[in-house]
């Protein structure tokens, strides 16, 4: 081992490469479960310093691990067999406008709502807007395909990716795609590596697609005495013809612990809250208003609550945002999911979890970007309780399964990582996983780029305890 770190300090300066046990701890970990010791932390500050840290992994066969904030939540970054976590994180963050093309050119360290806010005063948006935006990197965001509220209407990360600069496991520098919104020159590479969750390739620079931003957006929350009736008027609503920017849902016991954690004046009476933002013409937003507000009635609607001001609007935004860690608060332990299943289907899928919740005796409440079909259901726990965690074990896996069934998938946006690969043939199939292994294996031969992510290792099945 001494031989490859000596050699590494000679490619990087030292103060970059942390060997230290605190260093080393401290990137052990992200916003999922597990911890795994890297041998080393590098960090790169230039696509030529990265393409270097390849070609010497790749030459002694070092497993090498990129990772941005850490804020994942399906263990993307974890150096699960040790070797190099390459930490993207501290790159230099550059943003690059250019508003007449409606693109922007960034590196993999700027922080996702930053891009947003650069592009904000031309005019223009960067539309995917994760939970995590205001603290993840765009690199970590691309390479997990992220969703959050708006990818209701306008899609997700892959949707607004127009090109990428990556290094390869071999340490070498490619371009995909480009500047321009139509581009169909051979395979789409840039749509393959968006998404691969870091297993194919290390993002060093992207250029992304911008819109102008809406003129007017308008607010409402609808309540319901019925978790099945909210299900069902956000399908309604669906096929109406209407399409709002977000549609998002919450359940009793999340509205609860935001009234506990940050009082924002929801309706704790309710079985469940749906908060719809419109964007658009403003003469358009009321005549969508109006239609919402007669399909919510139909439906069996308690109340439909339209803010008065920007600063109402935006408190009910902030709301929704503060449920991950106003639930939190309620248990020591938040297993957070992300099943995703056809919209027609999410009346049953609610059903499901309540099935799975009482069969388990396991606290699960949910909430999500209900609109695309994304859910969120967590369940909460203590992780010292060994008994408890075998049992969320058994009940996450039955969520993955009624997801499937439904015609779902394992994941909308948290990625595979470790905590889903257990479950990856369930709905791959065999030869649909195994082909996925085979693009691997041709773009690393020798298998150092992330390995122990997205694919399952014999045996290997979600463990959230420790006798």
């Amino acid at each position: 081992m001494d031989e490859w770190i000596e050699e590494l300090r000679r490619i990087i300066p030292e103060k970059r490469v942390l060997t230290d046990l605190a260093d080393r701890h401290s990137y052990s970990f992200d916003a999922s479960f597990g911890e795994h010791l890297p041998d080393v932390v590098v960090q790169p500050k230039t696509k030529q310093e990265t393409a270097d840290v390849l070609k010497l992994a790749n030459r002694y066969r070092i497993p090498v691990h990129p990772r941005g904030s850490g804020t994942c939540l399906s263990g993307g970054p974890l150096p699960v067999h040790g070797g190099i976590v390459l930490d993207m994180s501290q790159y230099p963050a550059e943003i690059h406008l250019r508003p007449r093309d409606l693109t922007v050119d960034v590196t993999p360290s700027v922080l996702t709502a930053n891009i947003n806010k650069a592009a904000e005063e031309h005019g223009l948006m960067y539309a995917p807007d994760p939970s995590s935006a205001h603290v993840a990197t765009i690199g970590g965001n691309l390479a997990e395909n992220s969703g959050g509220p708006r990818g209701l209407k306008y899609g997700v990360t892959k949707d607004h990716v127009l090109g990428l600069e990556v290094v390869t496991p071999e340490g070498e520098i490619i371009r995909t795609g480009g500047r321009t919104i139509k581009n169909v020159t051979g395979i789409d590479l840039t749509k393959l590596i968006v998404g691969s969750e870091g297993i194919l390739g290390v993002i060093v620079g992207a250029t992304l697609k911008l819109m102008p931003k809406p003129p007017a957006v308008q607010t409402l929350m609808v309540t319901f005495d019925e978790v099945r009736k909210a299900g069902e008027a956000i399908s309604q609503t669906l096929t109406s013809g209407i399409l709002p920017s977000k549609m998002e849902f919450m359940d009793q016991a999340c509205v609860t612990a935001v009234e506990k954690f940050q009082p924002a004046g929801l309706p704790v009476d309710a079985a469940a809250v749906i908060i719809i933002e419109l964007d658009g013409h403003p003469e358009t937003l009321k005549v969508e208003e109006r239609l919402i507000e007669e399909i919510m009635e139909d439906m069996g609607a308690l109340d439909v609550i339209i803010p008065k001001t920007n600063e109402e609007a935006a408190k009910l935004w902030h709301a929704r945002k503060q449920v991950s860690p106003a639930i939190a608060k309620i248990k020591p332990t938040k297993v957070s999911e992300d099943a995703t299943v056809p919209r027609s289907k999410i009346p049953d899928f609610m059903d499901r979890l309540q099935i799975i919740k009482e069969k388990y005796d396991v606290e699960v409440v949910a909430f999500g970007h209900a609109g695309d079909g994304n859910l969120h259901p967590n369940v909460l726990c203590d992780k010292r309780d060994v008994e408890e965690m075998k049992r969320v074990e058994k009940a996450v896996e039955e969520m993955f399964e009624a997801a499937l069934e439904l015609g779902g998938t394992l994941s909308g946006e948290h990625g595979i990582g470790t905590m889903k690969a257990p479950f990856m043939e369930l709905e791959l199939g065999e030869v649909g996983l195994d082909m996925m292994k085979r693009i691997k294996e041709s773009w690393d031969p020798n298998g150092i780029l992330n390995p122990g992510k997205v694919f399952p290792e014999k045996g290997q099945k979600l463990v959230l305890h420790h006798e």
